[in-house]
């Protein structure tokens, strides 16, 4: 595996909007496969679960089953990984620079 097939698998997964639709159903709670799919009552339930396998390949989601039940868990670990790697860095250099901006209009 590639050191960029885990970011790759997450950005497939996060460029669904039903699968970004999902993950913010998930924020608060876990939720069962059969509530998740009464949420998308325009899709079948064989297409919720195949948006559910691509977050699961992605580890965006952790399934667990409990009797007949299945229960989706979000894992915000691989979003807080993307953010450190890219949204951090880039988030930080900006406020910097508009730091000295800042700076230099007051100086002025």
């Amino acid at each position: 595996m590639s050191r960029s097939e885990p970011f790759d698998r997450v950005f497939k997964a996060l460029a669904s909007q039903v699968r970004r639709q999902i993950l913010d159903d998930l924020r608060d709670q876990p939720l069962t496969t059969g509530t998740l799919c009464a949420h998308f009552p325009e899709l079948d339930r064989c297409t919720v679960m195949q948006h559910l396998k691509v977050l699961e390949e992605a580890e965006l989601v952790i399934p667990v089953k409990r009797g007949r039940e299945r229960w989706n868990h979000l894992n915000a670990v691989p979003i807080q990984q993307i953010h450190e790697r890219w949204i951090g860095p880039h988030a930080e250099r900006a406020a910097a620079m508009l730091t000295r901006l800042k700076e230099d209009v007051e100086r002025a």
